[in-house]
């Protein structure tokens, strides 16, 4: 059987992050949608996603289909029954599709003529932006014993001082020594080749994906995801990095998502609750105004690209945008729109061909190439962007 997992209605939701990739390639937990799908049905899976974003991430059609919505994440339960799917049925959770079986090509224009098939099981889904740190610490321990079961970990080294040690798995590669890391309060993960440097504390849950490096003295509180070729220092909580973003220095960082290939300056800081301590509001991309998150601790969402200079100070809540410079002092407003370059000052427009040009030098420094893909979509995301600048 062939499986595509599909954005779903929430995919708005979870901007700015599903402006540069399809919902099921968030990383929540220690893999993303995707990769957790597809270590539990034993294949590769393709997506369907927004037209611009389809070059880059493909759908593989065949005859007959499996549709899955990608904002819920995977467990044994849910995966048996999308298994024995058969034509013309769905499965359904609180009058949400799950999944349902397609033929090539079919046009479902709604469920009316499918057998329904209620889910009543536990269930873990991505509604918002917030969702992805919120619900990190069950992604990461559905993950961990994913990944684990019937699995040996590398030994632990002589000079790691640490608490609950079967609950940590260190990769083959891995370098840590002189650290602490007490996984009392949940499992402690450590990818492949990752380097976690020495006097740095870290408790569970907590992920530190391939090739990623906790620099020296870091403080990390779980639940925590350092995704692949991820640099973090300094003070963390209760955050996600997605991959190739740096945090290198000392700042605090609490309650946050980071996309892909960020950098934030040294001394870089946001806040995480309101001095009233009230609810957080965020930016909605679907209202386009601040809406309610029923969150006490919110902090930071930055999309992709997305940069700040040394001692930027970020307000509870903020949402950036992809591709967006921030610098100088004050506190910048709480939504920065995507390709924004500037401060509390104000912002003026970043133009696509300077913000190429410097997307092109930050990954080739990860040998990793800026394509005209890359490039169509960001020109993409800049363009249904320009709403919400000024200039």
């Amino acid at each position: 059987m062939n499986y595509i997992l599909f954005d779903g209605p929430f995919r708005n939701n979870l901007l700015p992050f599903t402006y540069t990739r399809p919902v099921a390639d968030i990383r929540v937990g220690i893999l993303t949608i995707r990769e957790k799908w597809e270590s539990y049905l034993g294949q590769v899976i393709t997506t369907v996603t927004e037209d611009y974003l389809s070059n880059k991430f493909p759908m593989v059609e065949m005859e007959t289909n499996i549709m899955i919505n990608a904002s819920y994440l995977p467990n044994a339960e849910l995966v048996a029954m999308i298994q024995v799917l058969e034509e013309n049925q769905a499965i359904f959770h609180n009058e949400q599709v799950i999944a349902f079986f397609s033929k090539e090509q079919q046009e479902i224009e709604s469920f009316n003529d499918f057998e329904a098939i209620e889910y009543h099981g536990e269930s873990v889904t991505i509604e918002n932006n917030w969702d992805i740190f919120a619900k990190n610490e069950t992604a990461i321990q559905d993950d961990f014993e994913l990944l684990t079961d019937n699995r040996k970990s590398q030994p632990i080294p002589s000079t790691v001082n640490v608490v609950n040690a079967e609950n940590i798995f260190i990769e083959p590669g891995a370098q840590l020594n002189f650290v602490t890391l007490n996984a009392s309060s949940g499992p402690i993960y450590i990818g492949r080749d990752s380097e976690i440097m020495e006097g740095s504390i870290i408790r569970g849950p907590f992920a530190l994906c391939d090739h990623a490096v906790v620099k020296m003295g870091a403080k990390i509180y779980g639940p925590t995801t350092i995704g692949p070729h991820c640099r973090v220092g300094g003070e963390v909580n209760n955050s996600v990095m997605f991959a190739y973003s740096n945090k290198g220095h000392d700042g605090f960082l609490g309650n946050s998502v980071i996309g892909e290939w960020c950098n934030l300056g040294a001394d870089t800081n946001n806040s995480n609750l309101k001095n009233n301590y009230a609810e957080v509001r965020l930016w909605d991309y679907n209202t386009e105004g601040f809406a309610k998150t029923g969150l006490q601790f919110c902090g930071l969402m930055m999309g992709d690209h997305s940069k700040c200079g040394i001692n930027t100070m970020f307000n509870t809540g903020t949402v950036v945008g992809v591709s967006a410079n921030i610098f100088g002092s004050g506190f910048p407003r709480n939504f920065i729109p995507s390709f924004s370059w500037g401060g509390s000052s104000g912002f003026i427009t970043y133009k696509t061909d300077k913000a190429f040009e410097v997307a092109e030098v930050v990954m080739a420094r990860r040998h990793v190439k800026f394509t005209s893909q890359d490039a169509d979509i960001l020109q993409h995301v800049f363009e249904l962007s320009q709403k919400y600048r000024k200039s």
